[in-house]
């Protein structure tokens, strides 16, 4: 970077990166003990950001060495009253804090079988090999891959890797499976697919690249089955504007069937008017008066404007802003007191045009991209009284608010809303909070339906 502060410590989306890539093993539940090693000029640094990201399980903030596997070293050192046969420790780079908890799972399974385990990810583009700028061989691409981190190891084996590899006079290696391959031949290295988000904050560019994939990052909640919702939804109390029709009416019948005490509040069946604060005000207060609680809030009001900017009536200006962006922010600033008490969230909506605004609809999108940033600040603000709040992003979804902004469109092209209920009752009962939460009629990544 050419800078004098350390790369971990530099801030992206809201916190230093050493921070995101702590908050990543903090919420693995496979993880059991994180130790950071930092440059020793910064170690009251680096323990301040265990303190801000709160994390637990940071057993010890320890100078680190002088090159990469003089610090690995350091760790192990570290873990010297460890069990060797029995504890599997990972090694990842704190520059790398977009790292999946899908690769933490798949790394420690891993160790259940292998001694050693790398992640990488298939080469895009074509290798070649070089001699003072000269080409000399093109490797097979088929056979390459790019190399990430964690890299994992069974304690035993890495101890005894690098007990040889000191003993070599012309130790070097960029890595610690790179130790394994060459000081222990016979020991497999099983490979766990990465992912091209994991990427290692290196150049002053990744900085912008991976600010953005913060933004854009999007979460799974896993599905449940009928009685889970069932026992997870009995006796709960969930507020939902926009209920009369499309999303929020499909959230409201779910989360109901399940036995959640559901108040649904909208402009023609209520007369509630989510950017009126009053209006929310009211109804919050109604539904914690009949059940002493309120357990979720969801907000699926919607306003869709369609036509230039230049062209569209002031006033109609105003309402959108009102309802598409004033209203969550009423929203969230009622619903908090009665969320704290329970642990509660809030659920608001986003769409797809939140990463690029789209022409003829400039103030939806626009408002969309606040809601998402609305989202993920009240994350961070609200983390300490645990309170979560989540933004879902269906795809194009069939709704009367789109119906009567597009016309009729062809349904295969289309979610269902009862889809994206699903999802979002999923969300409402992880343990998510700050994420955005893609509902797709297919995933890219597994090829599969979604929703």
């Amino acid at each position: 970077m050419g800078l004098s502060t350390p790369k971990q410590l530099l801030k992206i989306a809201g916190k230093t990166i050493l921070e995101h890539t702590l908050c990543v093993f903090e919420e693995a539940p496979d993880v059991d003990e994180i130790i950071v090693l930092m440059n020793p000029g910064f170690l009251q640094d680096a323990a301040d950001c265990v303190r801000r990201a709160g994390c637990t399980k940071v057993k010890a903030v320890l100078p680190g060495g002088t090159s990469r596997n003089a610090t690995t070293q350091l760790a192990l050192d570290a873990l010297a009253d460890h069990p060797a046969e029995t504890t599997s420790v990972l090694f990842h780079d704190a520059v790398r804090p977009l790292l999946s908890q899908r690769i933490i799972r798949d790394c420690v399974a891993a160790l259940r079988e292998h001694r050693a385990v790398d992640v990488a990810i298939p080469s895009a583009d074509t290798i070649i090999q070089v001699d003072e700028d000269v080409i000399v061989d093109v490797p097979r691409r088929a056979n390459l891959r790019r190399g990430q981190t964690p890299q994992g190891f069974r304690l035993a084996t890495i101890r005894d890797a690098y007990e040889k590899a000191w003993r070599d006079e012309n130790f070097e290696a960029t890595d610690d499976c790179t130790v394994v391959l060459r000081y222990l031949p016979g020991t497999p290295i099983y490979v766990v697919p990465g992912d091209e988000h994991n990427m290692k904050v290196t150049e002053p560019v990744d900085m912008f690249v991976a600010d953005k994939l913060f933004q854009l990052a999007s979460s799974d909640a896993p599905d449940l089955t009928e009685d889970e919702y069932a026992a997870a939804l009995g006796g709960k109390t969930m507020v939902v504007f926009g209920a009369s029709q499309g999303i929020g009416a499909a959230i409201a019948e779910l989360a109901q069937r399940f036995g959640a005490r559901v108040f649904g509040y909208s402009r023609g069946a209520t007369r509630t008017h989510v950017e009126r604060p009053d209006d929310v005000a009211g109804a919050l207060a109604q539904a914690y008066s009949a059940t002493g609680r309120v357990d979720f809030v969801v907000n699926t009001a919607g306003i869709l404007r369609i036509g230039r900017l230049d062209a569209i009536d002031p006033e109609a200006i105003e309402e959108a802003l009102r309802v598409n962006y004033l209203a969550p922010i009423h929203i969230a600033r009622a619903a908090f007191p009665y969320l704290a008490k329970t642990g509660g969230q809030l659920l608001l909506y986003t769409s797809s045009s939140y990463t690029r605004g789209r022409a003829d609809y400039s103030l939806y999108s626009s408002a969309k991209a606040a809601t998402v940033n609305l989202t993920q600040a009240l994350a961070d603000e609200w983390s300490g009284d645990k309170v979560r709040i989540n933004c879902i992003n269906p795809e194009r979804t069939s709704t009367p608010m789109r119906t009567a902004a597009f016309g009729q469109e062809p349904p295969h092209t289309l979610l269902s809303a009862d889809q994206v209920a699903r999802t979002s009752l999923n969300v409402l009962l992880s343990g998510l909070t700050g994420q955005v939460i893609d509902v797709r009629r297919e995933d890219p990544l597994s090829g599969g339906r979604s929703g």
